[in-house]
């Protein structure tokens, strides 16, 4: 078994997010390859990405799936708000679909937005999120996995477990 990556709000093809969250590219095709050529850099065919979700704007399915294609790795999807759980490309590149994921052996619970603490079961240290971009997490035991807070790369999940 390979390596386990998270990341979370990719936005593929999504014009407006690069103004929203002040994303340092010219366009959709410049945030995408790079997105893509920043995956393909640490994550390998035989590792796991689980996606917290937003990963495109569905408008745009013919380019969606010729870029599906080039991410390496098994992609495991935690659905976000844009996202849509019978979406045929997501079920089609997506191994999995779920609503939010516990991991047991980490102590995390991955999930699109922040969970309430009281939410958080007892055998998870740590919320692992999306949903909230450039502005981080919210006090307490929360970590976000936004690309625009990891370089636009997956991060390694073992960068989630300390505080």
């Amino acid at each position: 078994m390979g390596n386990i990556f998270i990341t979370s709000d990719t936005h593929f093809h999504h014009a407006n997010i690069i103004k929203y969250c002040n994303r340092p590219f010219k366009d959709t095709f410049q945030m995408d390859e790079c997105m893509i050529e920043n995956w393909n850099k640490v994550v390998k065919q035989e590792d796991k990405v689980y996606h917290l979700g937003d990963v495109y704007f569905p408008k745009f399915k013919s380019e969606a799936d010729l870029l599906f294609k080039r991410l390496n790795g098994t992609k495991v999807l935690i659905l976000g708000n844009h996202d849509k759980g019978k979406d045929q490309l997501l079920l089609r590149y997506f191994s999995r679909i779920y609503s939010y994921r516990i991991l047991p052996e980490f102590k995390l619970m991955l999930s699109h937005v922040p969970i309430h603490k009281d939410s958080l079961q007892k055998r998870c240290e740590w919320n692992v999120h999306g949903h909230t971009h450039d502005k981080g997490s919210p006090e307490g035991p929360y970590k976000s996995a936004c690309v625009e807070l990891h370089n636009y790369t997956p991060v390694y999940i073992e960068s989630f477990l300390n505080g």
